[in-house]
């Protein structure tokens, strides 16, 4: 098969390859904590894979799993120790959230739903608990219960360490405290489904039924899961594809013990965070999906994700690349170009919105977040074809983005007084602003007050081209760079800036 096929055309040809009429796509993510961007890449991969056999004519279905199942590991960094030490060990969904009302899953969960919707992402959502509740799970958990000495073999086998004598398949989870990692199975009945157990935290023994009785231990409840729900492919990340890991293993589970070929694997690499490393909500080191839903258009979003095999490390940074991604997209859709990327990147009816976003950022500010000024602003700058409506999504867009990620460098607000860095500028640069400022009385072009200022600030007794610009920018900003002055001094007003010249270059 070519390689020089789309990655995602190449998976879809591979899955319909081994003859599933009805394919099955999987995700699934643990409600642990905050989702951030680091977790688009298996939603996203694992929809574009379904919106690819879609268009094969294939029945695809994208199934996210959600673990809420799992236990609470440890206190987290951004949780109340004295709150959540004693809840330890019990299963997410059974938490209280960690401000306001409702279950701690849920409180991480529906964010992220929400931002799913926005990002043209159509998966049937399934809670763990839900799917462990409705029956569907106890087929396989009997057999694994049944096959406990062949997954120890198993385990033993691929990660090179052997389970203890009492380890099970079976999490069980203990009606008294409610843990669900810490308790001992002693026997099971197939014809009753129910599991004996003791609790080795509160030493509470029970008989309890395997229908919302606990879990299967990950090892064995990921080939468990591909079994009920009919699993076809699958994309997770490189963790479980290391040797030994939980895909070795799962796919020996799924052939020996469940008696089926496991899924078409897609292993991805890690999203990092520019300059902070991998992203993890464990840790803290995250950057919100719901957040950036509301900084640019979702279609980027799905863009950064696609264009790259899944194979390969990617790195977000949100501060001006993210803008630089937004005006690739923005192009791209323009010239219609027939990039698979993009064609399952876009959602819906995508507006570029003519004007790069950058620029866009820097003139929303001049003109206080207004959308007919800012129109009235790109139109005096040459960007006649800026579309409104998509410029008006866009001001609200750079604004979150100025409040969330922007380098302090992007903000240039024009100040209401004077800053106090002007005060800071030296005899010959203050009347080389008083000579500017009588010099932009003549002057609207961008290129010609940038002209105007490089030849005064290099005539004999100038401060010199590079102290010409710093004074400038001491004195309409406040610091010692910012955006291209003429530009800037254009869209502010050359008169509005001759007047803070003038009152810079008086300042003693």
């Amino acid at each position: 098969m070519s390689e020089d096929r789309f990655w995602v055309d190449r998976a879809a040809d591979e899955i319909l390859g081994r003859g599933v009429a009805r394919p099955v796509v999987c995700t699934g993510i643990s409600p642990s904590g905050p989702f951030h961007v680091g977790h688009l890449r298996e939603i996203i991969t694992g929809d574009a894979l379904a919106r690819a056999l879609r268009e094969r004519g294939a029945e695809a279905r994208l199934v996210f799993v959600v673990d809420n199942l799992d236990p609470l590991r440890r206190v987290y960094p951004f949780l109340d120790r004295q709150r959540y030490e004693p809840l330890v060990g019990r299963s997410l969904c059974e938490l209280p959230a960690p401000e306001g009302s409702g279950t701690y899953d849920r409180f991480f969960l529906d964010p992220f739903l929400r931002a799913l919707e926005r990002l043209g992402v159509a998966a049937e959502v399934l809670p763990a608990s839900e799917l462990y509740a409705s029956g569907r799970m106890d087929e396989v958990v009997l057999a694994a219960l049944d096959a406990t000495p062949a997954l120890r073999r198993i385990l033993s086998e691929v990660s090179g360490k052997t389970p203890g004598e009492d380890w099970s398949p079976w999490n069980p989870r203990c009606p008294e405290c409610r843990r669900l990692d810490a308790g001992t199975v002693l026997g099971h009945d197939r014809a009753a489904a129910t599991v004996h157990s003791r609790c080795r935290a509160c030493g509470r023994e029970a008989v309890q039924p395997v229908r919302g009785g606990g879990k299967l231990t990950w090892r064995v409840d990921w080939p468990a899961r591909w079994k009920a729900l009919g699993v076809t492919a699958e994309p997770f990340g490189k963790d479980h594809a290391s040797r030994g890991g939980s895909w070795d293993s799962g796919r020996r589970i799924a052939r020996e013990v469940f008696g089926f070929d496991p899924p078409f694997p897609v292993v991805y690499e890690w999203i990092g965070l520019g300059g902070a490393g991998d992203m993890s909500s464990s840790k803290g080191n995250v950057l919100g999906v719901a957040e950036l839903v509301e900084v640019v258009p979702p279609e980027v979003l799905r863009y950064f994700v696609l264009r790259s095999r899944p194979s390969r490390r990617i790195t977000f940074d949100p501060g001006e690349p993210l803008l630089r991604l937004v005006d690739e997209v923005d192009e791209a859709v323009a010239r219609s170009t027939a990039d698979r990327a993009l064609h399952f990147s876009l959602t819906g009816s995508y507006r570029p919105a003519g004007v790069p976003f950058r620029h866009l950022v820097l003139v929303a500010q001049v003109a206080g977040f207004d959308r007919e000024r800012t129109l009235e602003l790109l139109r005096r700058g040459g960007y006649e074809a800026a579309d409104p409506e998509a410029v008006g999504e866009r001001i609200a867009m750079a604004r979150r983005w100025l409040d969330l990620f922007a380098p302090e460098e992007a903000r240039v607000a024009f100040p209401e007084r004077l800053p106090p860095a002007a005060r800071e500028l030296s005899a010959e640069e203050r009347r080389f602003l008083a000579r500017l400022a009588d010099a932009l009385a003549e002057l609207e072009e961008p290129d010609e007050i940038h002209r105007t200022i490089r030849d005064l600030a290099a005539q004999p007794g100038g401060p010199g081209v590079r102290n010409g610009f710093r004074a400038i920018y001491r004195a309409l900003l406040g610091r010692d760079a910012g955006p291209r002055a003429g530009t800037y001094i254009a869209l502010v007003g050359p008169k509005k800036v001759a007047e803070r010249l003038r009152e810079a270059s008086a300042t003693s």
